[in-house]
C-alpha cells in the first residue's frame, strides 16, 4: 500500500455527554474527502483511541470508513496492549476496508519491552493482521522508543510498510530512512498518475456487484426496470515502494521531507489540512523555498496547539475552522477562554 502525502490524524467527536457523535464524524469525514489531503488516519492518538473501548472502537471505524470518499487512504489505530486484542481490531479493520493499520508498541509493563520483546509484538500482529502494518513512534505518549536498529529489522517484514515517528526529531527520521534503505522493497499498486489505489476503489458494493433480478414476466410485459450503472474498472499501474517513513509532527514536516520522509500522519492536518497539505506540494514541487515559507506560516499555531494545548486546542482549532470539535473525554478538560482566544488568534491567518 503507498503511503504517501499529508494525511490528517482525525479527532473523535463527542457530545457534552460524553456520547460519540456520529453524525459530526460523518460531516467531518465528508469535509476531508473534498480536500487534497492523501488520507485520514482514525483512532489514532488525536482520535482518544485509548479513550474507547472495544465497541466504540469498531463502530467509529466502521462510521468513519462509510462517510469517506473512497480514493482517500484510510488507516485505522488499532493498538491495544496484547497482540490478540490489536489483531482482532485490524481484523475489524479490514472488514470495513481500511489500507493499513497504525500499530503503537504496548505501554503498561514498558520496564519488560526489550528489544527481542518489541520484535516479537510487531511480528507476530504482523503475521496475523489482514492489513499491512505501521508502526507508530510516540514517546510523549508511550514510555519507549522504538530503537532505530528494530524498525531496521522489522522493515524486512512483508506485512510492515512503514512508520509515523512522531518523536519530532528530524535527525530521527534522517537515520530511519538511512537504516531502511536496503530493506525489503514491494510492489504496490497506483493510479496512472502514480497516487494511491485504495481497497474500496477496487472493491465495488455489493449492489454493483450482483446487480437487481429482473424476472421473464417484467420483460415480457415491457415494465422499466432501474439498474445500477456498470462498474468501470479503474485504470491502474504497478509501483515500487520500500520502507515508507512518516513524520508525525506539523513543526518540522518540510526539513523531514529532506531528510527523506515521504509524507506527514499530522494532528495540526485535522483543523488545518490545506495549510499542512501546501507544504507538501511546494516541496514536491521541487520549490524549497516555497515549502519552507509555508512550513513557518503553520509553525507558530502547530506548536502552541498541537504540542502545548494537545487535544483540547486540536478540538477547538476544528471547531474556529469549520470542522467539528467539540470537547475533550474526561478526565481531559476543555480550553479556557483565555485559551480559546489564542488559538483564534493563531488560526487567524490559517483557515480552511
Amino acid at each position: 500500500m503507498l503511503i504517501e502525502g499529508v494525511f490528517a490524524a482525525t479527532t473523535t467527536p463527542f457530545y457534552p455527554d460524553e456520547r460519540i457523535y456520529y453524525r459530526k464524524l460523518e460531516a467531518n469525514m465528508a469535509r476531508y474527502s473534498r480536500s487534497l489531503l492523501a488520507g485520514m488516519i482514525v483512532l489514532g492518538s488525536t482520535g482518544e483511541a485509548v479513550m474507547l473501548d472495544d465497541g466504540e472502537s469498531r463502530e467509529v471505524l466502521r462510521v468513519a470508513a462509510e462517510a469517506t470518499a473512497p480514493e482517500k487512504v484510510l488507516v485505522a489505530g488499532v493498538g491495544r496492549e496484547s497482540v490478540g486484542a490489536t489483531v482482532t481490531l485490524a481484523e475489524s479493520a479490514a472488514q470495513f476496508r481500511y489500507d493499513a493499520i497504525l500499530v503503537r508498541p504496548p505501554s503498561y509493563y514498558s520496564g519488560q519491552l526489550t528489544a527481542p520483546a518489541i520484535l516479537n509484538y510487531f511480528r507476530s500482529v504482523a503475521d496475523r493482521s489482514p492489513l499491512p502494518v505501521l508502526l507508530y513512534n510516540i514517546p510523549k505518549c508511550v514510555p519507549y522508543q522504538i530503537p532505530i536498529e528494530v524498525i531496521a529489522e522489522l522493515a524486512d517484514h512483508p506485512n510492515i510498510i512503514g512508520i509515523k515517528d512522531s518523536s519530532g526529531s528530524v535527525e530521527r527520521i534522517r537515520a530511519t530512512v538511512e537504516a531502511t534503505q536496503s530493506s525489503l522493497r514491494r510492489t504496490v499498486t497506483v493510479t496512472p498518475v502514480f497516487e494511491a489505489v485504495t481497497s474500496r476503489m477496487l472493491s465495488p458494493t455489493a449492489s454493483e456487484q450482483t446487480g437487481s433480478f429482473v424476472s421473464a414476466g417484467d420483460l415480457a410485459g415491457g415494465v422499466a426496470v432501474a439498474m445500477p450503472p456498470p462498474v468501470v474498472p479503474i485504470k491502474t499501474r504497478s509501483r515500487e515502494v520500500g520502507f515508507q517513513v512518516l513524520c508525525g509532527s506539523g513543526s518540522t514536516l518540510f526539513e523531514s521531507l529532506q531528510a527523506g520522509a515521504c509524507g506527514g500522519i499530522l494532528a495540526f492536518a485535522a483543523c488545518a489540512p490545506q495549510a499542512c497539505q501546501e507544504v507538501y506540494l511546494a516541496w514536491k514541487d521541487h520549490d524549497p523555498k516555497l515549502a519552507e515559507e509555508k512550513q513557518k506560516r503553520i509553525a507558530a499555531a502547530n506548536n502552541r496547539i498541537v504540542g502545548a494545548l494537545g487535544i483540547a486546542g486540536i478540538k477547538y482549532a476544528c471547531d474556529f475552522n469549520g470542522y467539528y470539535g467539540g470537547r475533550p473525554r474526561s478526565p481531559l478538560l476543555p480550553l479556557t477562554a483565555e485559551e480559546k482566544a489564542e488559538v483564534e488568534s493563531l488560526l487567524a491567518e490559517v483557515r480552511n
